[in-house]
């Protein structure tokens, strides 16, 4: 049995190291095979903004797109942890609009806009964040949109007994290949219910989501994660936002590979294309500083990332850390030894 933890990343001052991060990694095909590891891979986590892809899913099985004329920008966002732009703002205020509801309607609560410069200009305006800033509002927006198509109450569609989220639970079930009895349910950050699963069982979930077809899903289930991943490919900046990992992972992979982050240190990819891949980080800590070159260079030891890609997001790979004069001391630099398993 593997150790739980392995070294994910190290921490240098000066050339030499200070600090350590642990975690586990796990790499997955659609057809669900474990195909590499670092740690653990039945270690389990919870999801978190990572199964926004099947949150969205009872949205468009009920003919949501068509009714409420989305587009794959609006769709991005729905599956977004996005930065609180003005412009994601607009767009969620305007999902809510095309089914009857207002910024009362969400029960995500507020805070401020992850984009620095969306949260200067509020203050500078002397406004308070609203709930549309509030990152998973485009979640929200399509959860209330996904209850006003099948005429579900909205009153409490958070609540994990709501047939909204019974239905999101019956597709997070499918895809990663486990019984829905054995997720461990909990509070998310904005209230909705998330999900506890091993690694590899969320690598297999992204994996399908890479190449569907190479899975026993549905036909109807292979569209839908059609549907999704060409949205969120589709409208990168949309996903998260301005500089942000996740949106410059898929602008220059030209959507080959989407990511989608998860708070505490949590972090899927589906790698498209022939060599299709699911892979699931977790830091152990609950950290991010070392999150997103880990995912990186992950990508880059199966092959799933060129030199030339990883060249580009440099700036995630292995971030600077300067003191408070701002003079450079030090970086945060990965340390992956991924285990082949097959």
């Amino acid at each position: 049995m593997p150790s739980r933890f392995a070294r994910l990343a190290a921490v240098t001052r000066n050339d030499l190291q200070e600090s350590w991060h642990l975690g586990a990694v796990a790499v997955a095909t659609p057809e669900g095979r474990l195909v590499a590891r670092a740690g653990d891979p039945t270690l389990e986590t919870f999801l978190r903004s990572a199964a926004k892809p099947w949150q969205a899913m009872p949205l468009l099985r009920a003919g949501g797109r068509e009714r409420f004329a989305l587009t794959d920008a609006d769709l991005a966002l729905i599956c977004a942890s996005h930065s609180g732009t003005d412009a994601q703002a607009e767009r969620a205020a305007s999902l809510l609009e095309r089914g009857g509801f207002t910024v009362a309607d969400l029960l995500c609560g507020s805070h401020p806009p992850i984009d620095a410069a969306a949260a200067a200009k509020l203050r500078e305006r002397g406004e308070a964040a609203d709930a549309l800033r509030n990152n998973c509002s485009g979640k929200h927006a399509g959860m209330l949109l996904a209850c006003r198509a099948q005429g579900f109450r909205t009153s409490d569609y958070i609540d994990p007994g709501h047939p909204l989220q019974c239905q999101v639970l019956v597709y997070a079930s499918r895809f990663c290949g486990v019984a829905e009895e054995s997720f461990g349910i909990g509070v998310d950050g904005c209230s909705v219910p998330t999900l506890r699963t091993s690694l590899f069982a969320a690598a297999r979930g992204y994996a399908a989501l890479a190449d569907p077809s190479r899975t026993a899903l549905q036909m109807e289930e292979r569209e839908l994660a059609r549907e999704v991943v060409a949205a969120m490919t589709g409208a990168p900046e949309m996903v998260a936002g301005p500089g942000r990992f996740t949106t410059r992972l898929m602008e220059v992979t030209g959507g080959r590979v989407l990511g989608k982050e998860g708070a505490e240190g949590f972090y899927s990819a589906a790698v498209r294309g022939p060599a299709a891949l699911g892979v699931a980080v977790k830091v152990a800590d609950g950290g991010e500083r070392c999150r997103d070159g880990v995912v990186i260079d992950v990508l880059r030891q199966l092959g799933s990332l060129s030199a030339a890609e990883v060249r580009e997001l440099a700036a995630f790979h292995r971030p600077p850390i300067r003191n408070h004069a701002g003079r450079l001391v030090g970086e945060v630099v990965p340390d992956v030894e991924l285990v082949a398993t097959d």
